[in-house]
């Protein structure tokens, strides 16, 4: 509903501009921004405030040329003249950046990591990059195609099944197709097997949580292999996927319903009855009056804190006791190794937003973050080895 409001008052304030109301629509568009922050009023303001937010006396204004479309005022409104271009600066560094992307001969070299890479250096090497290439950031020629690169190279290598047939496939396409029907039988698409399966911009919003508005993202030709050799838009596999299930469905009568029905039936029995016979758990790390953990205790050898049940003590004495303690402390260590993890990067999101931005207050809030499981790990983990 925000999106809605927004694209509403985006529209009244392009109406405001062609009769020459600049203040008015200002004022829309900055409400706009406030609903739900797009690309699309940023860019707007952008261009009111670049030339001038005073409005001129509408007898003297000239109306737009007859046949203008939303579409062309907007091009224009965004700056994507040449003039525009020439106002956005960037660095000999961004400059160079991209066109290492561009001359990139596959996906490993597009993210800068060798072919054993680990999932977590990819994903370190797609944050690093995202980051430098984003649109929003790097106004370089061709920055945008590059940031399409980087995305696709990663939603690919980042899938076991689409990186295990891109290493046995090659770098490159296959140029003959008869051949290689000859040979193999079959001809599997090289397209349809290395396309990924998620926009870069929807990767990006899913690392950064949507913190970069992003616009259309156009593919680059590079050497004479496009990179939409590597990236079908999804919207086609989309459509075939739904053809392809509209086609099933068709084909299935009553009777084959019942039957794919009848397994799920039986597991939500099974699922019922399970629920029924299930006994609580006999401890619990947190306090949990629902399921009667309600007393405090504390492990013998690491001073674990978990919580029991009043009957506790009858069931459990001697080895037993030891033995679900050892337990408790595991459970325990797994449980603050998981949320140091989310602490460190939680703080490294912001830090790396802070410097895009240049905001003083997100990098010492960054700084000052606290990261206190990963205190409490370091402690616990120093008792456990006996220090």
């Amino acid at each position: 509903m925000d999106k809605d409001e927004s694209d509403r008052l985006i529209e009244k304030a392009k109406l405001c501009l062609r009769s020459g109301r600049k203040e008015k629509a200002l004022e829309l568009l900055y409400e706009a921004q406030k609903i739900f922050p797009s690309t699309r009023a940023r860019v707007l303001i952008d261009a009111i405030v670049r030339n001038g937010s005073t409005a001129a006396p509408e007898a003297n204004h000239v109306p737009p040329p007859s046949g203008w479309r939303d579409e062309d005022f907007e091009k224009k409104a965004e700056g994507r003249g040449s003039n525009a271009e020439e106002k956005k600066s960037y660095t000999d560094e961004q400059r160079l950046g991209v066109l290492r992307i561009k001359n990139c001969k596959d996906f490993y070299e597009i993210l800068g990591v060798h072919k054993k890479a680990s999932d977590e250096d990819l994903k370190k090497a797609y944050r690093k990059l995202a980051l430098k290439f984003h649109p929003d950031k790097n106004f370089a020629p061709g920055a945008t195609d590059a940031f399409k690169a980087i995305g696709n190279a990663y939603a690919v290598l980042s899938n076991p099944e689409k990186r295990q047939q891109y290493d046995q496939f090659g770098e490159q396409p296959p140029t003959h197709q008869h051949s290689t029907q000859s040979h193999h039988g079959h001809y599997r698409s090289f397209n349809r097997d290395f396309e990924a399966d998620i926009s870069p911009e929807e990767l990006f919003n899913i690392f950064f949580g949507g913190r970069f508005p992003t616009g259309n993202i156009h593919v680059y030709t590079n050497r004479g292999a496009s990179y939409s050799q590597f990236y079908q838009p999804r919207r086609r596999r989309t459509f075939e996927r739904r053809e392809e299930e509209a086609e099933e469905n068709r084909s299935q009568n009553t009777f084959t319903a019942l039957l794919q029905l009848l397994p799920v039936l039986v597991l939500i029995l099974i699922s019922v009855f399970t629920q029924m016979m299930a006994t609580n758990p006999p401890y619990s790390l947190f306090y949990k009056p629902a399921m009667g953990l309600v007393v405090s205790r504390e492990t013998q050898h690491m001073g674990v804190p978990y919580y029991v049940d009043k009957s506790f003590q009858k069931e459990y004495r001697g080895a037993a006791l030891e033995e679900l303690e050892k337990t408790i402390e595991s459970d325990y260590i797994d449980y603050l190794q998981n949320s140091c993890w989310k602490e460190k990067q939680q703080k490294s999101d912001l830090a790396n937003l802070g410097q895009l931005y240049r905001d003083e207050r997100l990098k010492q809030k960054a700084e000052s973050m606290r990261l206190d499981n990963c205190e409490k790990l370091h402690r616990y983990v120093g008792r456990q080895r006996g220090e």
